[in-house]
């Protein structure tokens, strides 16, 4: 039996996690990680500490609360803003799984004197034949989390425990029930935790002047002296060949794939295709314009395969965004960390900034990276 801290946002699935935990023997100890407070004095969905406590207590276990506020802004807001400022569609919370969470997790473990740190994620933590650590799906396919996962390093994920991988939902909340946690009924967060009306215009528009969100040499999410970069304002709409059909209301308001919205009288559908930050245009076209059969990942991270050296290739599955089914596809490791993805049948509509995770046969992360371009 080991000393385990256990993330808890203030959710069922946290809650239920900490319980089967000291159910299994294990000493559990509760913590919540403050991350996000808005001007109002609001808190995101991740770290609701009224709710994590009472649920601690219910069960019986030690708890604690650990503020992270700037280092959620420097590793996950600022980077969120400046990454659709360059036209991208960013994935907030892999960021701060791997930045935030799980480092904060891990050194609260070390202050605490635990073995292991544990959250709630719907997935498995396994070693596999080649001695490397992946997550693997969980049992449930409709609550998988492993897409969210696939930054983890191999040092985060030999201490982690997932005790969720084996259940589904509503078993979460049957057992939730059954012990008297008030949480039990509590609904899932849908959105990003720090944009709870899922107005991402609206937040880099309102947060956008904040020192910690400005770019410059040292990076977005630093304190680089109150620089801070312009907000884009009104452009056109063009279509793949240059011409202008309309003006749209700035970059930040659209993502590739995006049909809905544009207000383009056109008498038939078009689709995003392709944000151009240094022009200020948004392209659109017809659907086969948003169909591509590779893409270019920068940052890729190598979890369940080993490192791969340039010009080794790959046999895998590729999922481009959280709710897509993974494709058969073929990787190539490239220079500069960055790897290339062919996949056996086109693909719709891979959106720049967003995550493409590799998986093997039986289920595990090989590994992801962000798309960069696709062709």
């Amino acid at each position: 039996m080991a000393k385990v801290v256990v993330g808890m946002s203030g959710g069922v699935d946290s809650a239920v996690a900490a319980y089967l935990l000291k159910e299994a023997g294990h000493e559990v100890i509760g913590v919540t990680l403050r991350t996000w407070e808005a001007d109002d004095g609001s808190v995101s969905r991740c770290c609701e500490i009224s709710d994590a406590q009472a649920a601690a207590w219910k069960i019986g276990i030690e708890f604690h609360s650990f503020n992270c506020l700037r280092e959620f802004k420097e590793a996950v807001t600022g980077p969120f803003i400046t990454e659709y400022l360059r036209g991208m569609t960013p994935n907030p919370c892999i960021e701060c799984n791997r930045y935030v969470k799980w480092e904060k997790l891990l050194h609260a473990a070390q202050v605490l004197e635990a073995d292991y740190v544990a959250t709630g994620h719907y997935a498995h933590v396994v070693r596999l034949a080649n001695g490397r650590f992946s997550v693997k799906r969980a049992d449930d396919a409709r609550k998988d989390q492993t897409y969210m996962l696939y930054k983890l390093t191999q040092e985060q994920l030999s201490r982690t425990l997932m005790p969720l991988g084996d259940y589904s939902k509503d078993e979460v909340r049957e057992i939730a029930r059954r012990i008297g946690l008030e949480v039990a009924e509590k609904p899932d967060s849908q959105e990003i935790c720090f944009v709870p009306d899922d107005d991402y215009a609206g937040f880099i528009e309102k947060n956008i002047s904040n020192p910690l969100f400005c770019s410059g040499e040292q990076g977005a999410g630093t304190d680089c002296g109150g620089t801070v970069v312009n907000l884009p304002g009104e452009g056109n709409f063009v279509d793949t060949e240059g011409n202008i059909l309309g003006r749209h209301k700035g970059i930040i308001h659209y993502t590739v794939g995006q049909r809905r919205g544009l207000g383009l009288p056109l008498g038939y559908y078009v689709y995003v295709s392709e944000i151009r930050p240094d022009t200020n245009e948004v392209v659109v076209g017809k659907e086969d314009a948003i169909m591509h059969k590779s893409i270019i990942c920068r940052d890729v991270n190598y979890m369940g395969l080993p490192d791969l050296n340039p010009g080794e290739k790959a046999s895998l599955l590729v999922k481009i965004r959280y709710h897509h089914e993974a494709k058969p596809a073929t990787l190539e490791a490239l220079e500069d960390g960055r790897a290339k993805v062919d996949f056996e049948d086109a693909v719709r509509a891979p959106a720049p900034g967003q995550s493409a995770v590799f998986y093997d046969e039986e289920g595990c992360v090989a590994g992801g990276g962000i798309i960069e371009s696709a062709t």
